[in-house]
């Protein structure tokens, strides 16, 4: 258990997390996994993964996140950035084949208005934290 990637994200984080990680596998299988019988995740792909964990979990919308792609404020680091768009745009269109209803929510996702951004807005973390403050 890593304390930086052992904890929940919440709401519509959660599924976005679900849909990347989707596509990260379907990256991961086709150009890291050469000659493996069982699917294992790469330890390049798997830190990936952790990295978009922990940018959704700080993500200063929260629950209100507008896709990644519609988003004002740009939270990757231009290499993460880079492989992130290498992986959607890989696994982009297998989706709609592999995971029919995550790639179908994620499209009417991306045709969302962006929220306003106000104080009430809290991240994932920001309301972990108060969680806990509370306990």
């Amino acid at each position: 258990m890593n304390k930086e990637t052992d904890f929940r994200l919440l709401g519509r984080l959660d599924s976005e997390f679900k849909t990347i990680t989707a596509m990260i596998d379907i990256y991961c299988a086709k150009h890291h996994q050469i000659n493996t019988l069982k699917f294992q995740r790469c330890n390049n792909c798997d830190q990936f993964r952790a990295y978009v964990k922990q940018r959704l979990d700080r993500c200063p919308y929260g629950e209100n996140k507008p896709s990644c792609k519609q988003c004002p404020i740009h939270c990757y680091k231009p290499q993460q950035k880079i492989m992130s768009q290498t992986i959607m745009r890989y696994s982009g269109p297998k989706m709609i084949v592999k995971h029919p209803i995550m790639a179908i929510k994620h499209l009417i996702h991306d045709k969302k208005t962006i929220p306003e951004r106000n104080k009430e807005m809290l991240s994932n973390h920001q309301k972990r934290k108060a969680l806990l403050d509370k306990k």
